[in-house]
């Protein structure tokens, strides 16, 4: 359990590295420093650079699927909120998270093993979504479950890589989530307009 853990902790600490010094600054050594441990320890669990690379792939892969409720929703609105939730984390407190991906992403063009890594690690995230489409009885729900993470990416990549870099107004990220999900047959309102107004996420205020 301890070694588990262990491996958790050094895992997260490479990708915030991977996403913050680029994939040249991804070294072991620099992963014990952003975790905290002794130097030698990242190169204990993980021997090679390709080895820190699936261990940074596998984490990725079980926070993305953690941020896909289980169950599957028999409501609409449920899910879209949901699904802006998680989308508004990816753009802020995740942020890291889907920068590093990125960083992997491209490195995987070079690196057939990682591409290999990435795809293999995708499918518990498409076949999730997948069981939340057929729940809602959209048509052809892995092929939707499929446009929806292309879509998914375009948006955060948009966001991600604006000039200024902030997140986006939560009011935004709710807009352009439940347009994205109306796109692949979610049944919502008119291009995903809700019924009625809800706080966005990060927006829920109260008035002075």
């Amino acid at each position: 359990m301890a070694t588990d853990a262990r491996r958790t902790r050094l895992a997260d600490a490479a990708i915030t590295t991977l996403a913050r010094e680029g994939s040249r600054g991804l070294t072991h050594r620099a992963v014990d420093r952003a975790a905290g441990v002794p130097e030698g320890s990242t190169s204990y669990y993980f021997r090679t650079r390709l080895d820190l690379l699936r261990a940074i792939v596998r984490r990725m892969s079980e926070l993305d699927v953690a941020s896909i409720p289980a169950s599957a929703h028999t409501s609409a609105e449920e899910f879209a909120e949901d699904f802006t939730a998680a989308v508004h984390g990816l753009l802020t407190a995740g942020r890291d998270r889907q920068v590093a991906r990125y960083e992997l992403t491209l490195e995987g063009t070079r690196r057939p093993e990682l591409r290999q890594a990435l795809r293999a690690n995708a499918a518990p995230v498409h076949d999730r979504l997948t069981e939340q489409l057929a729940a809602l009885a959209v048509p052809e729900p892995g092929d939707r479950a499929q446009d929806l993470l292309a879509l998914l990416e375009g948006l955060l990549f948009s966001h991600l890589t604006a000039a200024d870099g902030a997140p986006p107004p939560g009011d935004t990220v709710r807009r352009q989530a439940r347009r994205v999900l109306h796109a692949v047959g979610v049944p919502l309102g008119a291009d995903g307009q809700p019924a009625g107004p809800r706080p966005a996420p990060g927006d829920e205020r109260t008035s002075p």
